[in-house]
Protein backbone atom coordinates (compact mmCIF):
# COMPACT_ATOMS: atom_id res chain seq x y z
CA UNK A 1 0.00 0.00 0.00
CA UNK A 2 1.46 3.29 -1.58
CA UNK A 3 0.71 6.54 0.93
CA UNK A 4 0.16 9.85 -0.83
CA UNK A 5 -1.02 12.75 -0.47
CA UNK A 6 -4.30 11.96 -2.57
CA UNK A 7 -5.66 9.96 -0.03
CA UNK A 8 -5.05 11.35 2.94
CA UNK A 9 -7.23 14.77 4.48
CA UNK A 10 -6.80 17.94 2.71
CA UNK A 11 -5.88 20.98 5.15
CA UNK A 12 -4.43 24.51 4.36
CA UNK A 13 -1.41 24.82 6.79
CA UNK A 14 -3.23 27.32 9.37
CA UNK A 15 -6.82 28.99 7.90
CA UNK A 16 -9.58 30.68 9.33
CA UNK A 17 -12.00 28.13 9.65
CA UNK A 18 -9.42 26.16 11.63
CA UNK A 19 -9.50 29.30 13.88
CA UNK A 20 -12.69 29.62 14.56
CA UNK A 21 -12.59 25.58 15.27
CA UNK A 22 -10.11 26.28 18.06
CA UNK A 23 -12.18 29.29 19.37
CA UNK A 24 -15.37 27.02 19.71
CA UNK A 25 -13.38 24.33 21.57
CA UNK A 26 -11.61 26.45 23.58
CA UNK A 27 -13.71 29.17 24.92
CA UNK A 28 -16.59 27.71 27.02
CA UNK A 29 -13.61 27.14 30.01
CA UNK A 30 -12.57 30.90 29.80
CA UNK A 31 -16.69 31.56 30.21
CA UNK A 32 -17.62 29.02 32.78
CA UNK A 33 -17.43 29.23 36.71
CA UNK A 34 -14.35 28.17 37.34
CA UNK A 35 -13.17 31.13 34.44
CA UNK A 36 -11.94 33.55 37.61
CA UNK A 37 -9.11 31.06 38.89
CA UNK A 38 -8.18 29.89 35.30
CA UNK A 39 -7.61 34.20 34.53
CA UNK A 40 -5.57 34.17 38.36
CA UNK A 41 -3.65 31.87 36.68
CA UNK A 42 -3.25 32.51 33.63
CA UNK A 43 -2.17 36.33 34.88
CA UNK A 44 0.43 34.25 37.13
CA UNK A 45 1.91 32.69 33.84
CA UNK A 46 1.94 35.69 31.59
CA UNK A 47 3.41 37.71 34.85
CA UNK A 48 6.31 34.78 35.12
CA UNK A 49 6.92 35.37 31.16
CA UNK A 50 7.31 39.02 31.54
CA UNK A 51 10.13 38.21 34.21
CA UNK A 52 11.97 35.55 32.36
CA UNK A 53 12.02 37.76 29.30
CA UNK A 54 13.72 40.64 30.91
CA UNK A 55 16.01 37.87 32.99
CA UNK A 56 17.05 36.43 29.41
CA UNK A 57 17.83 40.73 28.38
CA UNK A 58 20.40 40.68 31.47
CA UNK A 59 22.00 37.30 30.90
CA UNK A 60 22.85 38.57 26.85
CA UNK A 61 24.05 41.94 28.14
CA UNK A 62 26.30 40.35 30.91
CA UNK A 63 27.67 37.51 28.72
CA UNK A 64 28.89 40.26 26.15
CA UNK A 65 29.88 42.53 29.83
CA UNK A 66 31.88 38.87 30.74
CA UNK A 67 33.59 38.53 27.50
CA UNK A 68 34.51 42.55 26.79
CA UNK A 69 36.19 42.17 30.83
CA UNK A 70 37.97 38.50 29.33
CA UNK A 71 39.27 40.48 26.06
CA UNK A 72 40.32 44.09 28.09
CA UNK A 73 42.21 41.90 30.48
CA UNK A 74 40.19 43.38 33.14
CA UNK A 75 39.84 41.13 36.00
CA UNK A 76 37.81 43.60 38.82
CA UNK A 77 35.60 43.85 35.85
CA UNK A 78 35.27 40.21 34.76
CA UNK A 79 34.56 39.80 38.79
CA UNK A 80 31.80 42.03 38.71
CA UNK A 81 30.34 40.63 35.95
CA UNK A 82 30.62 37.39 36.52
CA UNK A 83 29.32 37.70 40.05
CA UNK A 84 26.27 40.02 38.42
CA UNK A 85 25.60 37.10 36.04
CA UNK A 86 25.11 34.61 39.42
CA UNK A 87 22.77 36.83 40.51
CA UNK A 88 20.53 36.62 37.72
CA UNK A 89 21.15 33.02 37.24
CA UNK A 90 19.80 32.15 40.93
CA UNK A 91 16.91 34.16 40.06
CA UNK A 92 15.80 33.29 36.87
CA UNK A 93 16.03 29.22 37.73
CA UNK A 94 13.17 29.43 39.98
CA UNK A 95 10.95 31.48 37.85
CA UNK A 96 11.49 29.28 35.08
CA UNK A 97 10.15 25.98 37.49
CA UNK A 98 7.78 28.21 38.91
CA UNK A 99 6.32 28.83 35.27
CA UNK A 100 6.37 25.34 34.10
CA UNK A 101 4.19 24.28 37.19
CA UNK A 102 2.02 26.93 36.37
CA UNK A 103 1.52 25.83 32.83
CA UNK A 104 0.95 22.63 34.11
CA UNK A 105 -1.67 23.25 36.86
CA UNK A 106 -3.46 25.14 34.55
CA UNK A 107 -3.78 22.88 31.93
CA UNK A 108 -4.69 20.40 34.15
CA UNK A 109 -7.59 22.48 35.28
CA UNK A 110 -8.40 22.96 31.67
CA UNK A 111 -8.55 19.66 30.70
CA UNK A 112 -10.50 18.10 33.80
CA UNK A 113 -13.35 21.05 32.88
CA UNK A 114 -13.62 19.99 28.91
CA UNK A 115 -13.30 16.59 30.10
CA UNK A 116 -16.60 16.86 31.81
CA UNK A 117 -17.99 19.39 29.32
CA UNK A 118 -17.70 16.69 26.57
CA UNK A 119 -18.48 13.72 28.59
CA UNK A 120 -21.65 15.58 29.22
CA UNK A 121 -22.33 16.22 25.89
CA UNK A 122 -21.27 12.75 24.64
CA UNK A 123 -23.84 11.20 26.76
CA UNK A 124 -26.48 13.37 27.10
CA UNK A 125 -29.84 12.60 25.16
CA UNK A 126 -27.98 9.38 23.91
CA UNK A 127 -25.87 10.98 21.31
CA UNK A 128 -22.98 8.41 22.24
CA UNK A 129 -25.55 6.11 20.81
CA UNK A 130 -26.49 8.39 17.82
CA UNK A 131 -22.94 8.53 16.67
CA UNK A 132 -21.96 5.12 17.06
CA UNK A 133 -24.63 3.83 14.43
CA UNK A 134 -24.88 6.90 12.36
CA UNK A 135 -22.07 9.29 12.08
CA UNK A 136 -18.46 9.85 10.63
CA UNK A 137 -17.32 10.52 13.85
CA UNK A 138 -14.18 7.53 14.62
CA UNK A 139 -12.82 6.94 18.15
CA UNK A 140 -15.28 9.39 20.34
CA UNK A 141 -13.31 7.78 23.32
CA UNK A 142 -10.30 8.67 21.75
CA UNK A 143 -11.39 12.17 21.13
CA UNK A 144 -11.87 12.71 24.92
CA UNK A 145 -9.42 10.82 26.08
CA UNK A 146 -6.34 11.81 24.29
CA UNK A 147 -7.46 14.87 22.12
CA UNK A 148 -8.39 17.13 25.15
CA UNK A 149 -5.14 16.41 26.51
CA UNK A 150 -3.17 17.40 23.70
CA UNK A 151 -5.74 20.45 23.37
CA UNK A 152 -5.10 21.64 26.68
CA UNK A 153 -1.65 21.16 26.96
CA UNK A 154 -0.65 22.66 23.73
CA UNK A 155 -2.94 25.28 23.52
CA UNK A 156 -1.04 26.50 26.97
CA UNK A 157 2.11 25.86 25.53
CA UNK A 158 1.90 27.86 22.28
CA UNK A 159 -0.17 30.62 23.89
CA UNK A 160 2.56 30.88 26.17
CA UNK A 161 5.39 30.66 23.90
CA UNK A 162 3.72 33.83 21.53
CA UNK A 163 3.49 35.47 24.42
CA UNK A 164 7.40 34.96 25.56
CA UNK A 165 8.57 35.42 21.51
CA UNK A 166 6.60 38.83 21.42
CA UNK A 167 8.15 40.01 24.54
CA UNK A 168 11.45 38.85 23.33
CA UNK A 169 11.07 40.61 19.99
CA UNK A 170 10.37 43.89 22.29
CA UNK A 171 13.48 43.21 24.38
CA UNK A 172 15.89 42.11 21.95
CA UNK A 173 14.78 44.73 19.06
CA UNK A 174 16.44 47.65 20.45
CA UNK A 175 19.33 46.31 21.97
CA UNK A 176 20.39 44.31 18.44
CA UNK A 177 18.90 47.75 16.30
CA UNK A 178 21.74 49.44 18.22
CA UNK A 179 24.40 47.16 17.34
CA UNK A 180 23.71 47.02 13.79
CA UNK A 181 20.75 48.42 11.65
CA UNK A 182 22.01 45.64 8.78
CA UNK A 183 22.13 42.88 11.16
CA UNK A 184 17.57 43.92 12.28
CA UNK A 185 17.01 43.80 8.78
CA UNK A 186 18.67 40.61 7.57
CA UNK A 187 17.26 38.93 10.67
CA UNK A 188 13.59 39.88 9.68
CA UNK A 189 13.77 38.64 5.81
CA UNK A 190 15.94 35.57 6.94
CA UNK A 191 12.84 34.93 9.18
CA UNK A 192 9.94 35.89 6.43
CA UNK A 193 11.40 33.61 4.02
CA UNK A 194 12.32 30.48 6.55
CA UNK A 195 8.29 30.72 7.63
CA UNK A 196 6.63 30.93 4.05
CA UNK A 197 9.26 27.83 2.62
CA UNK A 198 7.76 25.71 6.39
CA UNK A 199 4.10 26.71 5.94
CA UNK A 200 4.01 25.95 1.72
CA UNK A 201 6.19 23.03 1.67
CA UNK A 202 5.23 21.46 4.52
CA UNK A 203 1.82 22.88 6.03
CA UNK A 204 -0.75 20.81 4.37
CA UNK A 205 0.75 17.63 4.37
CA UNK A 206 1.91 17.51 8.06
CA UNK A 207 -1.43 18.69 9.26
CA UNK A 208 -3.16 15.46 6.74
CA UNK A 209 -0.83 13.10 7.99
CA UNK A 210 -0.67 13.74 11.57
CA UNK A 211 -4.27 13.85 10.90
CA UNK A 212 -4.52 10.63 9.77
CA UNK A 213 -2.15 9.22 11.89
CA UNK A 214 -4.51 10.03 15.38
CA UNK A 215 -6.97 8.02 13.29
CA UNK A 216 -5.16 5.04 12.47
CA UNK A 217 -3.55 4.03 16.01
CA UNK A 218 -6.97 4.76 17.82
CA UNK A 219 -8.47 2.08 15.27
CA UNK A 220 -5.42 -0.06 16.09
CA UNK A 221 -6.24 0.74 19.74
CA UNK A 222 -9.62 -0.21 19.74
CA UNK A 223 -9.39 -3.38 17.69
CA UNK A 224 -7.21 -4.75 20.68
CA UNK A 225 -10.05 -3.88 23.25
CA UNK A 226 -12.25 -5.61 21.05
CA UNK A 227 -10.03 -9.01 21.29
CA UNK A 228 -10.32 -8.25 25.15
CA UNK A 229 -13.56 -7.84 25.23
CA UNK A 230 -15.04 -10.76 23.37
CA UNK A 231 -11.98 -13.30 24.14
CA UNK A 232 -14.55 -16.12 24.97
CA UNK A 233 -16.31 -16.13 21.81
CA UNK A 234 -13.21 -15.78 19.70
CA UNK A 235 -11.80 -18.73 21.71
CA UNK A 236 -15.29 -20.86 20.66
CA UNK A 237 -14.67 -20.13 17.34
CA UNK A 238 -11.24 -20.75 17.61
CA UNK A 239 -11.06 -17.42 15.27
CA UNK A 240 -7.74 -16.53 16.65
CA UNK A 241 -5.86 -16.39 13.20
CA UNK A 242 -8.40 -14.06 11.65
CA UNK A 243 -8.59 -11.60 14.89
CA UNK A 244 -4.51 -11.95 14.53
CA UNK A 245 -4.37 -10.96 11.05
CA UNK A 246 -7.07 -8.39 11.69
CA UNK A 247 -5.02 -6.25 14.35
CA UNK A 248 -1.84 -6.88 12.53
CA UNK A 249 -3.85 -5.18 9.42
CA UNK A 250 -4.90 -2.25 11.33
CA UNK A 251 -1.07 -1.88 12.59
CA UNK A 252 0.14 -2.05 9.60
CA UNK A 253 -1.85 0.57 8.48
CA UNK A 254 -0.73 2.81 11.10
CA UNK A 255 2.87 1.96 10.58
CA UNK A 256 2.93 2.99 7.09
CA UNK A 257 1.34 6.16 7.63
CA UNK A 258 3.70 6.63 10.31
CA UNK A 259 6.59 5.59 7.66
CA UNK A 260 5.12 7.88 5.42
CA UNK A 261 4.98 11.10 8.21
CA UNK A 262 8.40 10.57 9.20
CA UNK A 263 9.70 10.86 5.57
CA UNK A 264 8.01 14.30 5.81
CA UNK A 265 9.65 14.87 9.26
CA UNK A 266 13.17 14.13 7.83
CA UNK A 267 12.19 16.92 5.33
CA UNK A 268 11.53 19.41 7.37
CA UNK A 269 14.43 18.43 10.09
CA UNK A 270 17.08 18.84 7.53
CA UNK A 271 15.33 22.37 6.81
CA UNK A 272 15.34 23.38 9.93
CA UNK A 273 18.90 22.32 11.41
CA UNK A 274 20.15 24.29 7.90
CA UNK A 275 18.23 27.00 8.83
CA UNK A 276 19.48 27.09 12.55
CA UNK A 277 22.98 26.71 11.71
CA UNK A 278 23.18 28.81 9.13
CA UNK A 279 22.35 31.58 12.47
CA UNK A 280 25.28 30.68 14.29
CA UNK A 281 27.74 32.63 12.00
CA UNK A 282 25.82 35.21 10.42
CA UNK A 283 25.96 37.68 13.18
CA UNK A 284 29.78 37.13 13.26
CA UNK A 285 29.91 37.93 9.13
CA UNK A 286 28.08 41.02 9.45
CA UNK A 287 30.06 42.55 12.57
CA UNK A 288 33.35 41.41 11.66
CA UNK A 289 34.05 44.37 9.63
CA UNK A 290 33.00 46.76 12.52
CA UNK A 291 35.19 44.33 15.16
CA UNK A 292 38.06 44.02 12.87
CA UNK A 293 38.47 47.19 12.32
CA UNK A 294 38.43 48.39 16.24
CA UNK A 295 34.97 50.59 16.09
CA UNK A 296 32.90 47.61 17.98
CA UNK A 297 34.29 45.54 20.88
CA UNK A 298 34.67 41.83 21.01
CA UNK A 299 31.91 41.55 23.32
CA UNK A 300 29.49 43.09 21.23
CA UNK A 301 29.67 40.20 18.75
CA UNK A 302 28.31 38.01 21.71
CA UNK A 303 25.51 40.27 22.91
CA UNK A 304 24.40 40.19 19.17
CA UNK A 305 24.80 36.64 18.63
CA UNK A 306 22.37 35.86 21.76
CA UNK A 307 19.97 38.39 20.60
CA UNK A 308 19.87 37.60 17.50
CA UNK A 309 19.19 34.32 18.40
CA UNK A 310 16.33 34.85 20.91
CA UNK A 311 14.93 37.00 18.47
CA UNK A 312 14.98 34.56 15.63
CA UNK A 313 13.28 31.26 17.67
CA UNK A 314 11.03 33.97 18.36
CA UNK A 315 10.26 35.40 15.36
CA UNK A 316 10.48 31.68 13.54
CA UNK A 317 7.99 30.42 15.75
CA UNK A 318 5.98 28.31 13.17
CA UNK A 319 9.32 26.83 11.64
CA UNK A 320 10.56 25.19 15.14
CA UNK A 321 7.02 24.41 16.76
CA UNK A 322 5.59 23.33 13.06
CA UNK A 323 5.92 19.45 13.97
CA UNK A 324 4.21 20.00 16.99
CA UNK A 325 1.97 22.86 14.90
CA UNK A 326 0.48 20.33 12.91
CA UNK A 327 -0.48 17.58 15.87
CA UNK A 328 -2.16 20.59 17.56
CA UNK A 329 -4.43 21.38 14.83
CA UNK A 330 -5.13 17.89 13.89
CA UNK A 331 -6.49 17.39 18.02
CA UNK A 332 -8.55 20.72 16.79
CA UNK A 333 -9.88 19.43 13.97
CA UNK A 334 -10.80 15.97 16.02
CA UNK A 335 -12.36 17.96 19.08
CA UNK A 336 -14.61 20.02 16.68
CA UNK A 337 -16.11 17.14 14.93
CA UNK A 338 -16.95 15.64 18.33
CA UNK A 339 -17.80 19.16 19.43
CA UNK A 340 -20.18 19.67 16.20
CA UNK A 341 -22.39 16.76 16.51
CA UNK A 342 -25.86 17.09 17.73
CA UNK A 343 -27.34 13.92 16.54
CA UNK A 344 -30.56 15.46 15.66
CA UNK A 345 -31.68 13.98 11.42
CA UNK A 346 -31.80 15.99 8.90
CA UNK A 347 -34.58 14.16 7.39
CA UNK A 348 -38.60 14.17 8.80
CA UNK A 349 -38.65 12.19 11.51
CA UNK A 350 -40.89 10.28 14.31
CA UNK A 351 -43.21 13.08 15.97
CA UNK A 352 -42.91 11.92 20.01
CA UNK A 353 -45.35 12.90 22.74
CA UNK A 354 -45.49 12.47 26.39
CA UNK A 355 -48.80 10.66 28.27
CA UNK A 356 -49.46 7.84 30.75
CA UNK A 357 -50.00 4.95 27.77
CA UNK A 358 -48.04 3.63 25.40
CA UNK A 359 -49.31 4.08 21.63
CA UNK A 360 -48.46 4.28 17.75
CA UNK A 361 -50.15 6.16 14.80
CA UNK A 362 -49.81 5.16 11.58
CA UNK A 363 -46.12 4.55 12.66
CA UNK A 364 -43.47 4.48 9.49
CA UNK A 365 -40.14 3.12 10.12
CA UNK A 366 -36.85 3.15 8.42
CA UNK A 367 -33.49 2.30 8.74
CA UNK A 368 -31.17 5.42 10.75
CA UNK A 369 -29.89 5.96 6.81
CA UNK A 370 -33.30 6.50 5.38
CA UNK A 371 -32.51 3.71 2.90
CA UNK A 372 -35.07 0.70 4.15
CA UNK A 373 -38.31 0.48 5.13
CA UNK A 374 -38.63 -1.78 8.35
CA UNK A 375 -42.77 -0.96 8.91
CA UNK A 376 -45.20 1.08 7.54
CA UNK A 377 -48.41 2.54 9.21
CA UNK A 378 -48.17 0.58 11.93
CA UNK A 379 -51.20 1.41 14.90
CA UNK A 380 -51.51 -0.14 18.18
CA UNK A 381 -52.01 1.15 22.19
CA UNK A 382 -50.90 -0.21 25.23
CA UNK A 383 -52.43 0.68 28.49
CA UNK A 384 -51.20 0.32 31.24
CA UNK A 385 -51.37 -3.12 33.02
CA UNK A 386 -51.69 -4.70 29.59
CA UNK A 387 -49.14 -6.57 27.85
CA UNK A 388 -47.91 -6.96 24.23
CA UNK A 389 -45.79 -9.72 22.71
CA UNK A 390 -44.45 -9.02 19.16
CA UNK A 391 -43.21 -12.06 17.20
CA UNK A 392 -41.98 -12.55 13.33
CA UNK A 393 -39.25 -13.66 11.25
CA UNK A 394 -35.74 -12.22 12.52
CA UNK A 395 -35.03 -9.26 10.34
CA UNK A 396 -38.68 -8.17 10.27
CA UNK A 397 -37.91 -5.31 12.36
CA UNK A 398 -38.59 -6.23 15.94
CA UNK A 399 -36.06 -5.11 17.84
CA UNK A 400 -35.88 -1.96 15.94
CA UNK A 401 -39.55 -0.97 16.41
CA UNK A 402 -38.25 -1.10 20.13
CA UNK A 403 -35.80 1.44 19.36
CA UNK A 404 -38.09 3.71 18.20
CA UNK A 405 -40.19 3.31 21.02
CA UNK A 406 -36.66 4.04 23.34
CA UNK A 407 -36.33 7.43 21.28
CA UNK A 408 -33.23 5.75 19.51
CA UNK A 409 -33.92 5.46 16.17
CA UNK A 410 -36.31 8.64 14.83
CA UNK A 411 -36.22 8.33 10.95
CA UNK A 412 -39.56 7.63 9.73
CA UNK A 413 -42.99 9.30 10.14
CA UNK A 414 -46.03 8.90 12.34
CA UNK A 415 -46.93 9.58 15.90
CA UNK A 416 -45.19 8.00 18.81
CA UNK A 417 -47.14 8.27 22.29
CA UNK A 418 -45.01 6.77 25.46
CA UNK A 419 -44.54 7.92 29.46
CA UNK A 420 -41.05 9.70 30.12
CA UNK A 421 -38.16 7.41 29.59
CA UNK A 422 -37.75 7.67 33.41
CA UNK A 423 -40.51 5.36 34.08
CA UNK A 424 -39.54 3.07 31.21
CA UNK A 425 -37.14 0.44 31.82
CA UNK A 426 -35.54 -1.78 28.86
CA UNK A 427 -34.47 -5.04 28.75
CA UNK A 428 -32.10 -5.88 25.67
CA UNK A 429 -31.44 -9.49 25.08
CA UNK A 430 -27.57 -9.01 26.35
CA UNK A 431 -28.05 -7.17 29.19
CA UNK A 432 -25.07 -4.72 30.34
CA UNK A 433 -23.31 -5.65 33.23
CA UNK A 434 -21.32 -2.42 34.63
CA UNK A 435 -18.03 -2.45 36.02
CA UNK A 436 -19.11 -2.35 40.29
CA UNK A 437 -20.63 -4.25 42.42
CA UNK A 438 -23.45 -6.34 42.75
CA UNK A 439 -25.62 -3.85 44.35
CA UNK A 440 -24.61 -1.24 41.46
CA UNK A 441 -25.93 -3.83 39.24
CA UNK A 442 -29.14 -4.57 40.83
CA UNK A 443 -29.63 -0.67 41.28
CA UNK A 444 -28.57 0.00 37.77
CA UNK A 445 -29.08 2.60 35.98
CA UNK A 446 -30.37 4.33 39.30
CA UNK A 447 -28.11 5.46 42.70
CA UNK A 448 -31.12 5.14 44.93
CA UNK A 449 -30.75 3.64 48.63
CA UNK A 450 -32.26 0.19 48.44
CA UNK A 451 -32.36 -1.98 52.06
CA UNK A 452 -29.85 -5.31 51.87
CA UNK A 453 -33.24 -7.28 52.65
CA UNK A 454 -35.29 -5.98 49.80
CA UNK A 455 -32.00 -6.49 47.65
CA UNK A 456 -31.51 -10.37 48.42
CA UNK A 457 -35.66 -11.14 48.65
CA UNK A 458 -35.37 -9.66 44.76
CA UNK A 459 -32.52 -12.02 44.20
CA UNK A 460 -34.17 -15.25 45.43
CA UNK A 461 -37.71 -13.89 43.11
CA UNK A 462 -35.23 -14.54 40.13
CA UNK A 463 -33.99 -17.88 40.76
CA UNK A 464 -30.46 -16.28 42.01
CA UNK A 465 -30.94 -16.86 45.93
CA UNK A 466 -27.09 -17.40 46.65
CA UNK A 467 -25.63 -15.13 43.93
CA UNK A 468 -24.51 -12.48 46.59
CA UNK A 469 -22.49 -15.43 48.86
CA UNK A 470 -21.22 -17.16 46.26
CA UNK A 471 -19.48 -13.79 45.25
CA UNK A 472 -18.49 -12.35 48.53
CA UNK A 473 -21.34 -10.03 49.15
CA UNK A 474 -23.67 -7.21 47.40
CA UNK A 475 -20.44 -5.13 47.68
CA UNK A 476 -18.31 -7.34 46.19
CA UNK A 477 -16.99 -5.96 42.67
CA UNK A 478 -16.14 -8.46 40.00
CA UNK A 479 -16.54 -9.20 35.98
CA UNK A 480 -19.80 -9.74 36.00
CA UNK A 481 -20.29 -10.35 32.52
CA UNK A 482 -17.81 -13.18 32.74
CA UNK A 483 -18.15 -14.69 35.55
CA UNK A 484 -22.61 -15.37 34.82
CA UNK A 485 -23.48 -16.92 32.75
CA UNK A 486 -26.42 -14.88 29.73
CA UNK A 487 -29.17 -16.85 31.72
CA UNK A 488 -27.85 -15.33 35.15
CA UNK A 489 -27.46 -11.92 33.61
CA UNK A 490 -30.60 -12.44 32.27
CA UNK A 491 -32.18 -12.85 35.79
CA UNK A 492 -30.08 -10.35 37.27
CA UNK A 493 -31.73 -7.87 34.78
CA UNK A 494 -35.39 -9.14 35.49
CA UNK A 495 -34.16 -8.58 39.70
CA UNK A 496 -33.49 -4.63 38.18
CA UNK A 497 -36.80 -4.32 36.63
CA UNK A 498 -38.72 -5.93 39.85
CA UNK A 499 -36.86 -2.91 41.76
CA UNK A 500 -37.06 -0.14 39.69
CA UNK A 501 -41.31 -1.25 39.10
CA UNK A 502 -41.48 1.20 35.96
CA UNK A 503 -44.95 1.56 34.65
CA UNK A 504 -43.83 0.06 31.50
CA UNK A 505 -41.00 -2.77 30.97
CA UNK A 506 -40.29 -3.06 27.13
CA UNK A 507 -38.21 -6.80 26.66
CA UNK A 508 -36.22 -7.82 23.73
CA UNK A 509 -35.62 -11.71 23.84
CA UNK A 510 -35.09 -11.14 27.24
CA UNK A 511 -35.58 -14.88 28.61
CA UNK A 512 -33.92 -16.49 25.14
CA UNK A 513 -30.67 -17.97 27.45
CA UNK A 514 -33.35 -19.31 30.23
CA UNK A 515 -34.96 -22.60 30.43
CA UNK A 516 -38.81 -22.71 30.15
CA UNK A 517 -38.93 -23.25 34.05
CA UNK A 518 -37.43 -19.96 34.83
CA UNK A 519 -38.79 -17.87 31.94
CA UNK A 520 -42.27 -18.67 33.71
CA UNK A 521 -41.22 -17.86 37.29
CA UNK A 522 -39.97 -14.48 35.77
CA UNK A 523 -43.32 -13.64 33.53
CA UNK A 524 -44.86 -14.79 36.68
CA UNK A 525 -43.07 -12.14 38.69
CA UNK A 526 -43.92 -9.14 36.12
CA UNK A 527 -47.54 -9.98 35.95
CA UNK A 528 -47.43 -10.02 40.12
CA UNK A 529 -45.76 -6.69 39.86
CA UNK A 530 -48.90 -5.03 37.92
CA UNK A 531 -45.97 -3.86 35.33
CA UNK A 532 -47.65 -2.98 31.87
CA UNK A 533 -44.96 -5.19 29.29
CA UNK A 534 -44.05 -5.41 25.60
CA UNK A 535 -41.93 -8.51 24.89
CA UNK A 536 -40.41 -9.46 21.53
CA UNK A 537 -39.74 -13.11 20.95
CA UNK A 538 -39.78 -16.38 18.78
CA UNK A 539 -40.73 -19.23 21.51
CA UNK A 540 -44.47 -20.25 21.33
CA UNK A 541 -44.83 -20.42 25.15
CA UNK A 542 -44.68 -16.55 25.77
CA UNK A 543 -47.96 -16.44 24.17
CA UNK A 544 -49.34 -17.54 27.30
CA UNK A 545 -47.79 -14.63 29.63
CA UNK A 546 -49.40 -11.62 27.08
CA UNK A 547 -52.58 -11.02 26.12
CA UNK A 548 -51.95 -9.18 23.47
CA UNK A 549 -50.12 -10.74 19.86
CA UNK A 550 -48.86 -8.56 16.63
CA UNK A 551 -46.79 -10.75 14.32
CA UNK A 552 -44.87 -8.51 11.70
CA UNK A 553 -44.63 -10.47 8.19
Amino acid sequence: MTNNLANLPRFPAVNLHQWWQFWRVAVPYWRSSERWGAIGLLGLLLGLSLMSALLLVLVSLFLGEVTSALAAQDPERFSQALLTFGVVIVLGVPLLSLKTYVQAKLSLYWRRWLTYYFLNRYLDNQLFYQISVNSDVDNPDQRISEDIKTFTQQSLFFATLLFDSTLQIIAFAGVLWSISKLLMISLLLYTVVGTLITTVVFGQALIGINFEQLKREADFRFNLVRVRENAEAIAFYQGQDQESEQVWQRFLSAFRNFSYLIRWQLGLNFFQNGYQYITFLLPALILSPAILSGQQEVGVEAQASTAFRIMLLALALVIKQFEQLTTFVASVERLNGLFTQTGSPTARQIETSEADYLALHHLTLYTPDYQTTLIQDLSLTLLPNQSLLITGPSGVGKSSLLRAIAGLWQAGSGQLVRPKLEHMLFLPQRPYMILGSLRQQLLYPHLTHIPDEQLLQVLDQVNLPDLAARFGGLDAANDWDKLLSVGEQQRLAFARLLLTQPRYAILDEATSGLDVENETRLYQQLQAASIAYLSVGHRETLVAYHQFVLRLE
